[in-house]
């Protein structure tokens, strides 16, 4: 965040030498960036960054929209991500698949089970100790390996730009644009 606060500054003395820099000085491009890198408050309770915010929303509507970008702190454009990560031992899946074969939206979180059950033919130790053979699907039987998919959860937060700090290492910083 100082390198953020240092960016505006930078950027509000490029545009003001003789006064004093502050962050409402900073181009547009370093307002969206320093209000949405703001976590606690959100942008949303910073009263500096409702303005910009709301520019920014009004102008994502607009034709050939473009970010605005703060080259002073060499962030670029946001990135997005509408679902988080799976839970441990899920993996992404895909409720949908197009005409061609394609994937649809990593929408699902799908756990593979193996559940079958003891081999009804086994007689003896390996019965009682619950071995569990693979059958594999034959002549419309059912496979003994299940797949349960349950919703991906989806970011409350899907919005991110990754901003370098002081030694250079970029770190991610989440935002929405929900008014």
């Amino acid at each position: 965040m100082k390198h953020l606060i240092y960016a505006a500054g930078l950027a509000g003395a490029v545009l003001l030498p003789a006064a004093a820099a502050k962050a409402q000085d900073a181009s547009w491009g370093c307002q969206v960036l320093l209000c949405a890198a703001s976590q606690n408050p959100s942008w949303h309770g910073v009263q500096y960054c409702i303005p910009p915010m709301i520019k920014l929303i009004a102008a994502m509507s607009n034709p050939g929209f473009s970010w605005p970008i703060c080259n002073e702190a060499n962030a670029g454009a946001p990135g997005r991500e509408d679902y988080a990560g799976c839970p441990e031992g899920t993996k992404i899946g895909y409720s949908q698949y197009g005409r061609d074969g394609n994937r649809g939206v990593p929408d699902r979180c799908v756990k593979t089970l193996n559940t079958c059950q003891t081999h009804p033919g086994l007689n003896g130790p390996a019965n009682q100790a619950g071995v569990i053979l693979n059958r594999r699907a034959r002549d419309g039987e059912d496979s003994c390996i299940k797949e349960i998919s349950s919703p991906r959860p989806r970011r409350a937060d899907p919005w991110y730009f990754d901003i370098p700090n002081d030694q250079g290492v970029k770190q991610r910083h989440w935002f929405n644009l929900n008014l």
